[in-house]
């Protein structure tokens, strides 16, 4: 966990294999923003690697989170690089007024949870049997960074006053890169 003057960043580093990159993608995605979305919720679970993630039922993120991980995937799928990243960014409103005197609002991230994600090919059966037996060990690790980070002081002291009753009170935005390059 980084702590930089602006916001709190929480990074997750994870190994994917070609058959799971999706499913993890949106179960981490999906457990974020359990996390730290404030408004009335519906919530879903996903089983990945016998861990379970909780996540969110409502269309609307639902599409957003399909739609990063199609990006990510399509990404990866398209180079001949095997890394990415997908940063979530929460904001709050704040008013600021311009040096002519208008006032605007503006928004000032609070906190970001950056996924960075590799794929590997495992070669045998065995390789696949430990690398899904790491990666489910990290899917846990993950877990426990969000509960840990998101119930902390710091975590909750970062959180802006929540002014409605939106599913996503906050502004949302969710950044997909592979290698350098922003995709999606």
């Amino acid at each position: 966990m980084n702590n930089n003057a602006t916001h709190a960043t929480v990074t997750i580093d994870i190994t994917l294999d070609r058959h799971n990159t999706k499913e993890v993608l949106r179960a981490i995605l999906h457990a974020i923003l359990f996390h730290r979305l404030y408004g009335t919720i519906k919530p879903q679970t996903f089983e990945v690697l016998d861990v379970t993630m909780p996540g969110v039922s409502d269309p609307g993120i639902e599409r957003l989170v399909e739609e990063k991980v199609e990006a990510f995937w399509k990404g990866m799928e398209n180079g001949a690089n095997k890394r990415g990243q997908i940063t979530v960014t929460l904001s709050g409103k704040h008013q600021k007024k311009s040096w002519i005197g208008i006032t605007y609002e503006e928004e000032v991230p609070w906190e970001q949870w950056i996924v960075n994600a590799e794929i590997r090919q495992p070669k045998s059966d065995q390789e696949r049997q430990v690398f899904n037996q790491n990666l489910a060990a990290t899917l846990t690790k993950s877990l426990r960074t969000m509960l840990t980070h998101t119930s902390s002081e710091q975590g909750r002291a970062s959180v802006p006053p929540i002014t409605n009753p939106d599913v996503s009170p906050f502004p949302l935005k969710i950044v997909v890169r592979v290698g350098d390059v922003e995709v999606g």
